[in-house]
């Protein structure tokens, strides 16, 4: 079996991950959060003021939410087959779907819905996609 077909999807033919602009100001945010974070405890060594404590607490805590959602958001990807779309473990064959909203909620006519973010890379043309393959509105 090719590597590139699993089995009652078809071929996969085309995979869109998160987007870099999305990508790149989360990593921004948590780099500016650490410099922050350590600035924040060099003023608190040098002045011994338990505001400033609390300040590096604050921006360690924004740090630390950012890398996760960094992590778990550079695995999410839309994965579309020949026979349907696949996001985050769920898959709906094209004929399976009975509607697909502007904000990215893919309805199927059996199970639960697949939202797909808007962070994901071509976010319009997923959707464009997905209504074309499908025949859903």
């Amino acid at each position: 079996m090719n590597d590139n077909v699993i089995k009652g999807r078809g071929r996969l033919v085309r995979v869109h991950p998160m987007a870099p602009a999305h990508l790149q100001r989360a990593v921004f945010v948590a780099v500016l959060a650490f410099l922050f974070f350590l600035a924040m405890m060099f003023a608190y060594y040098a002045v011994q003021s338990p505001v400033f404590f609390l300040l590096s607490t604050a921006f360690l805590v924004i740090y630390l939410f950012t890398m996760f959602s960094l992590v778990t958001q550079r695995r999410a990807r839309v994965e579309i087959f020949e026979n349907g779309i696949g996001y985050r473990g769920r898959y709906a064959a094209w004929q399976d779907i009975a509607s697909v909203t502007d904000d990215g909620t893919i309805t199927p006519r059996t199970g639960k819905a697949i939202v797909v973010p808007r962070s994901i890379e071509q976010f319009e043309n997923v959707l464009i996609h997905v209504r074309r393959a499908s025949g859903a509105a």
